[in-house]
């Protein structure tokens, strides 16, 4: 009993009033910071310029007013809030040493990357289903996809992942912090409460299985999605259709690829955290923030002929 009065009482005098955190990206190679600013500045600038693009093509042309591309704007507007959560408070630490983040903004922004990413998630898993349904059911597409369908799963998108993500960051701003360093260049919840004088045992395990429920059962659903789609395909005997209906899915096919591998290898390299150096996490994790929002657009812009075709058209109003 009174070991654990001098334990409580030790912790209580270790633990500190936190206001603010200080963020140290790449603690072992700091003279990296400002080589590194010029790449991620022209893939801030790329990713942002592309989205906002696709944005207002989607919405000046008449000819994509349909659910296949108010989704892909879903997509663009996912990425560009993630852009602008995360790469202007690196690009700010790179050339001004601005290193404090208030105790508020640390969790926000812990809370939108950790809810937006599995949004974006989902929201691959909705578009599997939409090209399911336009290649398996073809003549009860129009009556399945509507623009009703499409409000009901961005609500869905929304609230799944917000309510259930949210307890992330609240756990995290519940404990109380013994140092207010953070060696990385954003706030995420492992780097974040690791500096907290409690157990943080609840909070690795309900980020661990809230990842895997909500990004596992996207997965599953988008692989069941194109299982379906391949086996219809198969079946098809016009010449030149397969193709055609191939065509239709390969956009979103390599998006979802890229997004699982950079993913991937973001979760095997902070499982191997004691075998790699610690930089090369938190540069992985910045680029998984930043390439798939610069490659999105750009993907179905190139791949797409009304997106190319509308791109053009918005040219030559201008």
């Amino acid at each position: 009993m009174i070991g654990k009065q001098h334990m409580e009482a030790q912790n209580n005098i270790s633990s500190i009033p936190v206001s603010e955190f200080f963020l140290i990206c790449f603690p072992n190679y700091q003279t990296w910071q400002h080589w590194l600013s010029l790449p991620l500045s022209l893939l801030f600038l790329l990713a942002m310029g592309a989205n906002v693009t696709l944005l207002i093509t989607i919405r000046m042309e008449a000819s994509l007013h349909e659910p296949m591309y108010y989704l892909l704007s879903l997509l663009s507007l996912l990425d560009i809030v993630l852009c602008l959560t995360v790469i202007p408070k690196v690009l700010a630490i790179f050339w001004f040493d601005n290193k404090s983040i208030s105790f508020s903004a640390c969790f926000l922004q812990m809370f939108v990357m950790n809810s937006f990413l599995a949004m974006e998630s989902c929201t691959f898993m909705v578009m599997a289903y939409d090209r399911y349904v336009a290649i398996c059911k073809p003549l009860q597409y129009p009556s399945i996809i509507t623009d009703q369908f499409v409000a009901r799963a961005a609500i869905f998108v929304a609230a799944r992942n917000g309510i259930l993500t949210m307890p992330i960051p609240v756990l995290s701003s519940q404990l109380r912090y013994c140092a207010r360093t953070i060696k990385n260049c954003i706030c995420t919840n492992l780097s974040v409460s690791k500096l907290s004088c409690d157990d943080i045992t609840f909070n690795k395990l309900y980020q661990f299985v809230a990842g895997w429920t909500l990004l596992g059962s996207d997965l599953i659903l988008i692989i069941l999605s194109y299982s379906f789609i391949l086996k219809a395909v198969l079946r098809i005997k016009a010449e030149g259709a397969m193709a055609k209906a191939l065509g239709t899915c390969g956009s979103h096919f390599i998006l979802i690829l890229f997004f699982s591998t950079v993913l991937l290898v973001l979760v095997i390299t902070n499982l191997a955290r004691e075998r790699i150096p610690p930089d090369v996490p938190i540069l992985l994790n910045i680029l998984h923030h930043l390439i798939p929002p610069a490659l999105n657009p750009i993907v179905y812009g190139v791949r797409t002929r009304e997106i190319k075709q509308g791109i053009w058209n918005l040219l030559r109003r201008l």
